[in-house]
C-alpha cells in the first residue's frame, strides 16, 4: 500500500461547536421582560420534534382533559341526580302496525322487576332503584303530530320495529320527520322476534332491520331484542347511565313536558301547568308557547315538589304553603305582534305624493323613468377610425376627423360607448350567456336599412300568430323549458297590463326604487319587526336567556293568563303537551325566510304560494310561501321562482313570528285522495306529506323578491345587425313605452329598440352581432312580490276538516288576458 494512503486519516468527528448565544445582545425590551420574571413563549417557533412534551407533561395534560370532561359530564347529568332530580324522558314510538308501544314499556320495566301500570297512550313515570334514576315514558300511538311532540322533548327516542312487517309509508314519514326536527339520542328495538321460525332465521332478520335503520342513522350499532330479558336490562342500563345528546335549538330555550293541567272554573282565573323545567332557566317575563294553543303571558311561577312515598311513611313534614319562585316585572313581554300605529313621517308623505303625481310616459329603468321621445338609451354611433386601431388608441381620436370613405377606415365602437352586453346569471339575466359578436362592422349599405312599412292583413296576422304560438304543455314543464315567458294577447295593452313592472340593467347590482312600490305594499308592512343587525341582536337575546329564572330541574306550577276555556275541549291528556319559553321578540311578526330543500322522495314540483304546513321548533303554521333564489346580492334583490322543481332548493318567505337562530324546519303538504301514485299507492292514506326540510334564516323586510317576466319576439326580417321584430308588442304605443329596455337573445346577443314600424307592433332593433333566424328575442321586466301572512295551525280544524284547495294566484298575468307560458 502506498505510503501516501497509509498516512492519510479522517477527522474523528464532524461535530462543530458553535458559539453560544450572548444574552447581552438581546434588546432592552427583552431584558426588561426577563427582569420581571416573564418567560417568552417561543412554542410557535419550535419544530414538532422540539415541541414533544416530556412524559410528565403528557400525563398532566391527559389528566386535565379527563377532569374537564368529567366536570362537563357532571354538569350535563346533574339535572338527573338526587332524590328530587328530573326524570329522563323516553319517547317510545312504533313504526309498524303490529307493534305495541305500551307492551314494549312493560317488557323494559319487567326486566328490572319494576311493577308499574303502563297506559296504552300517554305519559308514565317510574323509579329505577337499581341505577338511582327516574324515567318518564311517553307512550305514543302511530300519529304524526303526537310523535313529533314526543320527539322534540325526549332525551331518548326508542323506535320499535317489527320482524314480520316492513315499515309502511306512515312509519317512514314519522322517522324522517322526527329526524328533521332535531333528534336526541336514538335507540332501536324489535318486538316479537321469538315468533320467527326457524331459529336460524332470527339473526338474518336482525341483520336486515339493522341495515334498514342504518339507512337513516348510520351510527346505530345494534337493534335490541325486547323478547330477551338480558337485552332489555342492558337497554335500561343505557337509558339510566348515558348522557343524552340533546337538541341544540331546544337547549337554547327553557322548556318542559307538561305533566298536569288544572282548568279553572271561569275565564277570570288562571290555567295552571305543572312540569319540570328543562334547558335554560324559566323566566316569568318571557312569553311561553304551549303546544298548538298559542302564546301566553305568565302570571307567576310557584314550586311544586313531589311528595315521595318515603317522606309519607317516615312522617316528614310537608310544606303546604305556596312558594313563589318568580313573578313578572315591568319588563314583561306583551302579546303585541305589530308595532303601534304611528303617523307617517313627512318625508314618506312627500315621497308618496311625488310618486303619485309623477306622470309616467315610459317604463321605469333602474332609478328613473325614460320618456318615449328620449333617444339617449341608444348607444352613440361608431367612429370612423383607421383599420387595426385598438380600443385604447380610439380614445385619442376626437370627433370624426377621418371622414374619408376609403377602404382603409372602419367603424369602431369606443369601449366607453359600447353597448352593454347581456348579463350573466350572476349579473342579472339567468340562463343566457353572452357570446362574441360574429360581425364587428355594421351594414356597408345604409340604403338597405330602409325596410318597407309592413301592413299585414289582420286575419292573416291572427292566423300567423296562432300558428306561431300553437303549443300547449304542462304548466310546470313550460316553466322548466321556458322560464318566466309570457305571451301578450293582441287586444291587451302591454303598458296597462304591465304597469307595475320595470326594467333593470342588472338584477344583481341595479338599485331597486322602493318608492314605486309604496302604493302596493301590504297594509301592515311598515309595522313589522325590523332587525338591522341580526347577529348582534341574536347574540344579545341569547345571552339574556343564560342568566336568571327558575333553575332547570325544578318542578313548578306555571300560571298562565287569559287562556280561552274553549281549549279545554281540545285538550287530550294522552297527547304530550309541551311548553317552550320564547326568547325576547319571538312573538313579533316579521318577514321570515327559510332555506327550503325539496325532498328527493317528493317527485312533483311545488308551485309558489301553494298552501304548506311548516313546523319550526315548537311552532306550526299554515303558510303560502313565496319561493326565490338564495344567496347574497349587493342590492338585496332576488329572483322569484314560480315553481320549486324536484331536487332544487329555494328561499321560502312569508310573514310570521320571528325565530332566533338556525332552527330546523319541516314543510308538509296536505294529501288529497286523488294523489296516490303507482309507485306509492298508500300515499293517499297519509294526512300529510313531508315535501322538504330547511333551516330558518335571518328575517328581512328589505329583501326584494322580484318576479321576472319575459316578452319574446320573432325576427321577421334580418339584415346583419339590423332586425325587424314582431309578436313582442301589438301596437305602436307599447313599443314607444318600452323603448328604453335592453333586448337580448337566447344565443347571447344584446341590442336596443331603434324605431317602431307601422301600427301592429313591429319595430326595428340593432344588435351587437348578426342574428340567427332561429333565434328568439326577449326583454325582461320585473315586479316586486309581497309575502303573505301565515296563520296558526289548528289541528282540530286542519286535520279533521276536509283539505282545503290550494290558494290560487290571482295575479294580473292571468286575469289581465295574458297566457302564462
Amino acid at each position: 500500500m502506498p505510503s501516501s494512503v497509509a498516512s492519510h486519516s479522517h477527522r474523528s468527528t464532524t461535530k462543530v461547536s458553535h458559539k453560544p448565544f450572548k444574552s447581552r445582545k438581546a434588546t432592552k425590551g427583552a431584558l426588561k421582560e426577563l427582569s420581571k420574571g416573564k418567560v417568552a413563549d417561543l412554542s410557535h417557533r419550535k419544530t414538532p420534534h422540539q415541541q414533544l412534551m416530556s412524559k410528565f407533561d403528557r400525563r398532566n395534560q391527559a389528566r386535565q382533559k379527563q377532569q374537564a370532561k368529567h366536570k362537563e359530564h357532571l354538569r350535563e347529568t346533574s339535572i338527573f341526580a338526587g332524590r328530587d332530580g328530573a326524570p329522563r324522558i323516553v319517547a317510545v314510538i312504533p313504526l309498524c302496525e303490529d307493534v305495541d308501544a305500551a307492551a314494549a314499556v312493560r317488557l323494559l320495566s319487567g326486566s328490572l322487576d319494576i311493577d308499574a301500570e303502563i297506559p296504552e297512550e300517554g305519559t308514565v313515570r317510574t323509579d329505577v332503584d337499581r341505577f338511582k334514576q327516574k324515567i318518564q315514558y311517553v307512550v305514543a300511538k302511530r300519529d304524526l303530530m303526537a310523535c313529533l311532540d314526543a320527539g322534540r322533548v325526549a332525551d331518548f327516542v326508542i323506535f320499535i320495529l317489527s320482524p314480520d312487517k316492513e315499515v309502511d309509508p306512515l312509519g317512514e314519514l314519522i322517522i324522517r320527520s322526527i329526524e328533521g326536527q332535531g333528534l336526541s339520542t336514538m335507540l332501536t328495538v324489535v318486538q316479537g322476534l321469538d315468533k320467527i321460525e326457524p331459529v336460524k332465521k332470527r339473526s338474518q332478520v336482525l341483520s336486515s332491520l339493522k341495515s334498514y335503520i342504518q339507512h337513516f342513522h348510520p351510527e346505530q350499532e345494534k337493534v335490541h331484542n325486547l323478547d330477551s330479558r338480558q337485552e332489555c336490562a342492558n337497554l335500561m342500563r343505557s337509558l339510566c347511565t348515558l348522557t343524552p345528546k340533546g337538541v341544540r335549538w331546544r337547549e337554547d330555550r327553557s322548556w318542559m313536558l307538561v305533566d298536569e293541567v288544572q282548568w279553572p272554573a271561569n275565564e277570570q282565573e288562571n290555567v295552571i301547568l305543572t312540569g319540570i323545567v328543562r334547558g335554560k332557566g324559566l323566566k316569568a317575563d318571557r312569553l311561553v308557547q304551549v303546544g298548538d294553543w298559542g302564546d301566553f303571558q305568565i302570571e307567576k311561577i310557584t314550586a311544586a315538589p313531589l311528595v315521595s312515598e318515603r317522606r309519607k311513611t317516615e312522617g316528614m313534614a310537608v310544606d303546604d304553603g305556596e312558594k313563589i319562585l318568580d313573578t313578572p316585572t315591568e319588563e314583561q313581554d306583551d302579546l303585541a305582534e305589530l308595532a303601534p300605529e304611528e303617523i307617517m313621517m313627512d318625508d314618506d308623505m312627500d315621497a308618496t305624493m311625488s310618486v303619485a303625481t309623477t306622470e309616467k310616459r315610459g317604463v321605469l329603468l333602474d332609478d328613473h323613468h325614460y320618456f318615449s321621445d328620449d333617444e339617449t338609451h341608444l348607444p352613440p354611433p361608431p367612429k370612423r377610425l383607421p383599420k387595426g386601431t385598438s380600443a385604447y388608441q380610439a380614445a385619442w381620436y376626437l370627433g370624426d376627423e377621418f371622414s374619408d370613405s376609403g377602404s382603409d377606415f372602419e367603424d369602431v365602437e369606443p369601449s366607453s360607448m359600447a353597448m352593454d352586453t347581456p348579463a350573466l346569471p350572476q349579473d342579472g339575466i339567468e340562463g343566457f350567456a353572452p357570446r362574441e359578436p360574429t360581425e364587428a362592422a355594421p351594414s356597408e349599405y345604409p340604403q338597405s336599412e330602409m325596410f318597407l312599412d309592413p301592413t299585414p292583413d289582420d286575419e292573416a296576422e291572427a292566423e300567423q300568430l296562432a300558428a306561431f304560438r300553437g303549443r300547449k304543455r304542462d304548466e310546470a314543464e313550460e316553466d322548466r323549458e321556458f322560464p318566466d315567458e309570457i305571451e301578450l294577447h293582441p287586444h291587451v295593452l302591454a303598458r296597462e297590463r304591465l304597469a307595475r313592472y320595470r326594467g333593470l340593467k342588472s338584477l344583481r347590482t341595479s338599485p331597486w326604487e322602493e318608492a314605486e312600490d309604496r302604493a302596493h305594499e301590504p297594509e301592515d308592512w311598515r309595522r313589522l319587526l325590523q332587525v338591522p343587525n341580526y347577529k348582534s341582536a341574536r347574540s344579545q337575546v341569547t345571552r339574556e336567556a343564560l342568566v336568571g329564572g327558575v333553575a332547570p330541574g325544578t318542578r313548578v306550577h306555571v300560571y298562565l293568563r287569559n287562556v280561552p276555556t274553549s281549549l279545554q275541549s281540545t285538550y287530550n291528556p294522552a297527547h304530550p303537551l309541551t311548553l317552550f319559553s320564547l326568547l325576547r321578540h319571538e312573538h313579533k311578526r316579521a318577514v321570515v325566510n327559510f332555506d327550503l330543500t325539496l325532498s328527493s322522495d317528493y317527485p312533483a314540483p311545488i308551485k309558489s304560494k301553494t298552501e304548506l304546513i311548516v313546523q319550526c321548533g315548537p311552532r306550526r303554521f299554515v303558510i303560502n310561501p313565496l319561493f326565490s333564489q338564495g344567496g347574497n346580492t349587493p342590492n338585496d334583490v332576488h329572483k322569484f321562482d314560480r315553481f320549486l322543481h324536484p331536487g332544487g332548493s329555494a328561499v321560502a318567505s312569508f310573514i310570521a313570528p320571528l325565530t332566533w337562530g338556525s332552527v330546523p324546519t319541516l314543510f308538509f303538504k296536505r294529501t288529497s285522495p286523488d294523489e296516490s301514485t303507482d309507485d306509492d299507492p298508500d300515499a293517499a292514506k297519509l294526512p300529510l306529506t313531508l315535501v322538504g326540510t330547511g333551516t330558518s334564516l335571518p328575517p328581512s323586510s328589505q329583501r326584494v323578491i322580484a318576479k321576472r317576466i319575459i316578452l319574446t319576439g320573432h325576427p321577421y326580417k334580418i339584415h346583419k345587425k339590423l332586425v325587424t321584430i314582431r309578436y313582442m308588442f301589438f301596437n305602436r304605443e307599447d313599443v314607444e313605452w318600452f323603448k328604453a329596455l335592453q333586448l337580448w337573445t337566447k344565443r347571447g346577443r344584446s341590442g336596443f329598440i331603434k324605431e317602431s314600424l307601422g301600427t301592429h307592433g313591429y319595430f326595428k332593433a340593432t344588435f351587437d352581432g348578426k342574428i340567427n333566424p332561429q333565434d328568439s328575442i326577449g326583454v325582461s321586466l320585473y315586479k316586486r312580490m309581497w309575502p303573505r301572512n301565515a296563520r296558526a295551525w289548528n289541528p282540530a280544524v286542519e286535520l279533521k276538516g276536509e283539505a282545503k284547495e290550494e290558494a290560487q294566484d290571482v295575479e294580473m298575468e292571468v286575469e289581465g288576458g295574458g297566457v302564462v307560458v
